[in-house]
């Protein structure tokens, strides 16, 4: 998966995501986000089989919706102020407007 480019503040940053399955069915995904060639972050993020479903119907991995979700948290906060591991499905604990607004965004 070629990282995304994102506008953060007036920075350039790019997102990087590696996903490996699990045991359970799932996902693991090794996020970076970086600025120019800086490493500023990593996270690890789980996806379950029904987030890949509900976020982005018809997908079989969830690379592209990882990098998508990581554009949406970016747009709202600093890459230092994201949880280092977490859910997909924390996203919207924490910003409820993903629920309504993520499905229905392009990626």
């Amino acid at each position: 998966m070629p990282d995304l480019p994102t506008k953060n503040e007036g920075l350039m940053t790019s997102i990087s995501v590696r996903c490996d399955g699990d045991a359970d069915g799932g996902w693991t995904c090794h996020v970076t986000v970086c600025e120019g060639d800086v490493d500023i972050s990593t996270h690890r993020v789980r996806v379950r089989p029904d987030e890949l479903s509900r976020y982005a119907p018809g997908a079989t991995d969830p690379d592209e919706l990882v990098t998508a979700s990581f554009g949406f948290l970016l747009d709202r906060e600093s890459p230092g102020a994201i949880l280092r591991t977490f859910d997909l499905s924390d996203i919207a604990r924490y910003f409820p407007e993903y629920d309504t607004e993520f499905p229905a965004r392009e990626r």
